[in-house]
């Protein structure tokens, strides 16, 4: 009797497994592949400036170097500031683990849908803009001013592009958004036409790119990223920036599930139906890379106060794909 019971237990306990390990490995390959993804965005946009491009690999040299480093801490820094580094990282990985990058097969992602990844990056905008007004400093002030307006304005945008993909799919869960998708085959609906467009908009105000952003500057009468991170260092800083490139990853994934989920496996019965949805994750991220650094190349920063005018736009392309969407939804 014993013998028949375990049995019948063990399929269900090596399922739950092999998905545990899946959703790791998942995990895994998004930190790992989020410095590579920075990397070849800078390639990208020293290759159209007609520079010398940096080595692909610069990233994890710069995080390899932050992390030998002690931290300096202001002396009006309080535990918070020490803290929200850990935080940032954490909420990143926690939402590469709900989008479906590799596979649909995440444990994880069903216990929170699209509305709980906004949140995640909300959780991370605000200990981050808290961290930057924490030691008191001019610029870190500024930084966080800027950024939660920006936030402000993005987030509505993002929501009503999952709003208008969850329609389709009947889900709000993104791994069965991804799944629904690609059974339709490629092909776009007007409304994801609509959608594509406006989380384009969304996914460079979010990232701290050109338009509404520049990475690589210090002015500070434009700086919005850059000023909420001046007074970390070492591995603080290590971090910090590790979670940025991990924002980005995830909003690319997020991007591929919902415009295009072809490639992203959906059973895993070995690790070796992951290798498949690998090769076509590297592929899109390469193409999505080299669409990112063509938008940064060709586009002047926009003033502060013309920002909200760019994710006003964003928001009114994600409500009019969302009403396309409902007009069009038998």
């Amino acid at each position: 009797m014993n013998t028949a019971v375990l049995a019948s237990v063990a399929p269900g306990w090596l399922g739950w497994l092999g998905e545990l390990l899946t959703q790791s490995l998942s995990v895994v390959a998004a930190l790992l592949l989020a410095p590579l993804l920075a990397g070849w965005v800078a390639q990208c946009r020293a290759w159209l400036s007609n520079r010398s491009a940096p080595p692909l690999w610069q990233p994890y040299w710069r995080l390899r170097k932050l992390f030998v480093r002690q931290p300096v801490v202001p002396d009006t820094a309080s535990p918070l500031f020490r803290a929200v580094p850990y935080i940032l990282l954490g909420s990143m990985s926690a939402a590469a683990a709900i989008i479906p990058s590799l596979t649909t097969e995440l444990p994880l992602a069903a216990v929170a849908d699209a509305i709980a990844l906004v949140g995640l990056f909300a959780l991370s905008r605000v200990f981050q803009a808290l961290a930057a007004m924490d030691p008191g400093t001019a610029f870190g002030g500024l930084g966080a001013r800027r950024e939660m307006m920006l936030g402000f304005l993005a987030e509505p945008a993002l929501l009503m592009v999952l709003f208008s993909a969850s329609l389709m799919a009947g889900s709000t869960q993104l791994p069965v958004v991804a799944e629904v998708l690609q059974r339709h085959g490629p092909s776009i609906h007007p409304a994801l036409a609509f959608g594509a467009v406006a989380f384009v908009m969304v996914l460079l105000a979010e990232n701290a790119r050109l338009p509404v952003d520049n990475p690589s500057t210090h002015l500070e009468l434009t700086m919005v990223h850059e000023a909420m991170v001046l007074e970390y260092a070492g591995r603080h800083l290590a971090l910090v920036e590790w979670a940025q490139w991990l924002k980005l990853f995830n909003y690319a994934c997020m991007g591929f599930a919902m415009f295009a989920p072809w490639g992203i496996a959906t059973r895993s019965e070995s690790l070796w139906w992951l290798l498949p949805a690998l090769a076509a994750l590297l592929g899109k991220l390469g193409l999505a890379g080299a669409a990112i650094a063509l938008v940064e190349t060709s586009s002047a920063k926009l003033r502060v106060f013309r920002a909200p005018e760019f994710l006003a736009t964003a928001f009114l392309l994600a409500v009019l794909g969302l009403w396309v969407g409902l007009m069009l939804e038998p």
